[in-house]
């Protein structure tokens, strides 16, 4: 299967004043995300997550190294051609206006618009298509602001799916939501990366949610790739030592079909 994203060892570093040092953030990273895939991106806090994303994206360039899109550089795609294939999903969306749900997931359609142009009936459709693949249909005439932080996470899917279907990237999806809410997000991306061949880049702390809906990961620590693999050769208790100082327990779930990590104590120093 090839590499529909691919980051090429990036590095990026953070400028600073003008007598102080850039912050390096990413250091000499590479990874691979194959068309129709579904890849985890671990890592503490600081380690290069959100930047990773944010170069994947194009929204950030690397300082060092190249990210490829169908193996031709991100950087020579015209912007909007970029957003027409690939959605970003961050961990907060705070909207300035009471926008209803539906008219949020149009916003998805800005991309594919000429200047001046409207959605159309085709924009309509694409975005109540992709409220329905995401179970928020019923939610359309509902404010965005009154949601709960379930439905407006599958909302703000939603609005990515309508801007760009092929790739979604995801920072974070399930950092502020409760459990059921958890397993839904899971169980959302699953089956959009089946059921719609939506190629899915996901960021997490959550290494269950991770075991549970990636095939591959790859773990970063201060800004370096750790380790990178199939979910089951890379998530192991040694890794996660290695990457969060805790020493934790990995099994697999006879009944989930999926690995299982159980953490047990902070290493202490």
């Amino acid at each position: 299967m090839c590499a529909l994203l691919r980051a090429d060892n990036v590095s990026f570093a953070y400028a600073r004043g003008r007598d102080a040092q850039a912050r390096t953030v990413l250091d000499n990273v590479s990874l691979a995300i194959p068309t129709g895939g579904l890849v985890g991106i671990l890592g503490p806090n600081g380690s290069g997550k959100t930047t990773l994303l944010r170069l994947l994206s194009g929204t950030r360039r690397p300082t060092r190294g190249r990210v490829l899109l169908e193996e031709r550089p991100l950087d020579r795609y015209p912007r909007r051609d970029v957003a027409r294939r690939i959605a970003v999903v961050p961990q907060e969306t705070e909207l300035a206006f009471e926008y209803s749900v539906l008219e949020m997931v149009l916003m998805g359609r800005h991309p594919h618009l000429g200047l001046f142009e409207v959605e159309g009936p085709a924009d309509l459709a694409i975005a109540r298509d992709m409220l329905s693949a995401t179970g928020t249909a019923s939610l359309e005439e509902r404010r965005f602001s009154t949601l709960s932080g379930g439905e407006k996470q599958r909302v703000v899917i939603a609005a990515a799916l309508t801007q760009a279907s092929e790739v979604l990237l995801l920072d974070e999806p399930t950092a502020s939501l409760d459990l059921a809410y958890q397993l839904e997000v899971a169980a959302l991306l699953t089956d959009l990366n089946r059921s719609r061949g939506v190629t899915i880049a996901v960021s997490t702390h959550d290494l269950n949610l991770a075991a549970a809906v990636c095939e591959q990961l790859v773990m970063l620590k201060a800004g370096r790739v750790l380790a990178h693999g199939p979910t089951r050769d890379v998530l192991t208790p040694e890794n996660i030592r290695a990457l969060y100082d805790v020493d934790a327990d990995v099994h697999l779930h006879e009944q989930s079909g999926h690995l299982v990590v159980v953490p047990i104590s902070r290493m202490t120093r």
